[in-house]
């Protein structure tokens, strides 16, 4: 098992069912932000996309990634991850946007019809703000 590349206090921010967006790079250098469900396991972060979201083809031209978590209960208190996707597998069965839907809603994830793609981001840096420590926090 991995060791998280982050703080203990970060890793129970990120363990959190917490709102998050997750930025990708267009083909023409542009920055795209979207909200986005994220689970925290084993110091990598998986999210789930719809086979005919633009953020998968985005993904598989680049794979650099930032995931920016807010606190639920306080959104002052945030971490962003900047990482790259490292492993990309189809979800045919469902498993992971289940996983991920009952962790935010508490039931298996509605569209039954849709071919689903996992992507696993691995951090290669963070930085975090709020009450996680009450300062600004860098890690390279």
């Amino acid at each position: 098992m991995a060791k998280p590349p982050v703080p203990e206090e970060v890793g129970r921010l990120l363990e959190k069912a917490n709102p998050a967006t997750i930025a990708t790079v267009r083909p023409d250098g542009q920055p795209v932000s979207v909200a986005t469900w994220y689970l925290w396991e084993n110091g990598r972060v998986l999210v789930n996309m719809d086979e005919g979201r633009k953020r998968l083809e985005y993904l598989r031209q680049e794979p650099r990634v930032t995931l920016t978590v807010l606190d639920s209960d306080d959104w002052h208190t945030h971490v962003s991850l900047q990482g790259r996707v490292v492993e990309m597998v189809d979800d045919p069965e469902l498993v992971d946007i289940d996983r991920l839907a009952q962790r935010y809603f508490g039931k298996p994830y509605p569209v039954r019809d849709r071919k689903r793609v996992s992507a696993w981001i691995e951090v290669e840096r963070w930085h975090g703000w709020g009450a996680m420590e009450n300062k600004d926090v860098t890690h390279h």
